[in-house]
C-alpha cells in the first residue's frame, strides 16, 4: 500500500492535512487514526470535518461520549473515540458499521478495533518536538 509522509508544524496544519483527505472520502468511508495522546488525532479530524463542510468549531474529542455525529455537510461524520473501551464486546455493542454506513467514520485508538476494515484510510501521527506532528496516511483516496 502507497504511504504519503507529511510533516505539520502546528494544529492548523494539521488540520489542513484531515481536509485533503476528506476531499477523497465517500458514503461508507472508515478513517482509522493511531497516535499517543496529545498526538493531534482530534485536530486531524477537525479538518476532516472542515473538508466535509462541518463546522470545526463543533469537532471535540469524544473521550467520554465515545461517539459523536456531526451533520451539515456533504455527508454526516462519526467521531468515535476507543480510549476507554478495553473489551471488544464493548467496541462491537456500538455497532458502527450500521450507525455509520451513509457518512465518513473517524476512529481514534483504532488500534482497539477488533475487526478494522482492510479498505479504511490509515493515519497515523506521531508527535515530535513542540508542534512538530508526522503524519503517515497509508490506502488514502486522495494521493
Amino acid at each position: 500500500m502507497p504511504t504519503k509522509t507529511v510533516v505539520t508544524a502546528s494544529e492548523t496544519e494539521t488540520a489542513a492535512v484531515g481536509r485533503e483527505l476528506a476531499s477523497g472520502l465517500s458514503a461508507g468511508s472508515v478513517v482509522l487514526l493511531f497516535g499517543d495522546l496529545g498526538a493531534g488525532k482530534t485536530a486531524f479530524v477537525r479538518g476532516l470535518a472542515e473538508g466535509l463542510g462541518v463546522s470545526s468549531e463543533d469537532v471535540t474529542s469524544p473521550t467520554f461520549t465515545i461517539m459523536q455525529e456531526y451533520r451539515g455537510g456533504r455527508l454526516p461524520l462519526f467521531h468515535v473515540d476507543l480510549y476507554r473501551l478495553n473489551d471488544a464486546r464493548e467496541i462491537e455493542d456500538l455497532g458502527l458499521d450500521e450507525v455509520t454506513a451513509g457518512g465518513v467514520l473517524a476512529v481514534e485508538w483504532a488500534e482497539k478495533l477488533p475487526d478494522a476494515p482492510t479498505d479504511a484510510a490509515v493515519v497515523r501521527i506521531r508527535h515530535s518536538d513542540g508542534d512538530v506532528r508526522t503524519i503517515e496516511l497509508t490506502n488514502s483516496p486522495t494521493y
